[in-house]
């Protein structure tokens, strides 16, 4: 079973490379942010063409999360469940192939004096609780792009970020809070060393100079971390003509899903 994460950077502007990666890469649930659409535009019917069911939670011109699943969809959640959220439309849960499955787009925070990253570290201790602790016998996969570098062999040069976002203290205990509950930053378990980045700038020429974070994460329970064989990012997915700034990452787990029908869904 593959399961992948992707910020697309607009999936209006993107589909087409979506699009050809999907049919490259066959993943069975795909977690994608930013697509920059509302629920109205959302291709559910090319994502139905491809085999796969979707579920969308979007505004429009900015944030979007979704999933799109070819081993079936159901429980789909937007958002925290509560009241509307300040940061929009960047959470949407359900369950794939007997796994709960979580897109998330965690808000970006600007700049450490921006009333924005407070809003962030309250997202992200929001989702915390909505994850809650973990046991022996959950199966959850908490998939998307975080905007944290969990730890300095995360970026191409930490001197270079000091004082900045995505590398502070605050934001990176949020994610030590959620390894603590009890899920693995698989990626880090099976690639220990630095270097494998997932998100490059446009500018400056980032990704050819090997100037970029590794933000992008799959974070999983325990019993799902015990099944996974190969955790990766497909840095080739970056190459290319109108690439996302980020690239996907992709996990690979030893579990057989049987093949279950695919109906449009919103």
């Amino acid at each position: 079973m593959r399961i992948a994460t992707w910020n697309v950077n607009s999936l209006t502007a993107r589909w087409d490379r979506v699009e050809e990666w999907i049919r490259l890469r066959e993943p069975d649930v795909l977690c994608l942010q930013e697509t920059k659409q509302d629920d109205a535009k959302f291709p559910f019917d090319g994502f139905a063409s491809l085999g796969y069911e979707s579920v969308h939670h979007g505004e429009g011109r900015w944030n979007g999360v979704a999933i799109v699943s070819r081993i079936g969809l159901e429980d789909a959640r937007k958002g925290f469940g509560t009241e509307d959220d300040e940061a929009g439309s960047r959470i949407v849960a359900a369950t794939c192939g007997g796994i709960t499955v979580m897109s998330c787009y965690v808000p970006n925070g600007r700049a450490l004096d921006d009333p924005h990253y407070e809003i962030k570290l309250r997202w992200l201790d929001r989702l915390s609780e909505f994850i809650g602790p973990s046991d022996d016998h959950r199966e959850l996969v908490a998939a998307g792009d975080f905007n944290v570098a969990p730890c300095d062999a995360d970026v191409w040069d930490p001197s270079a970020l000091a004082g900045m976002t995505h590398v502070s203290v605050a934001e990176r205990e949020r994610i030590d809070a959620l390894i603590s509950s009890g899920l693995e930053d698989v990626v880090r378990s099976h690639h220990s060393e630095g270097g494998n980045f997932s998100w490059w700038d446009y500018r400056n020429g980032s990704f050819h100079r090997g100037w970029g974070m590794r933000i992008d994460l799959v974070l999983c329970s325990a019993r799902i971390s015990q099944q996974v064989h190969t955790a990766w990012i497909d840095r080739d997915a970056r190459k290319g003509p109108k690439p996302s700034d980020h690239a996907p990452v992709v996990v690979d787990l030893d579990r057989e899903v049987p093949p279950i029908a695919v109906s449009t869904g919103a």
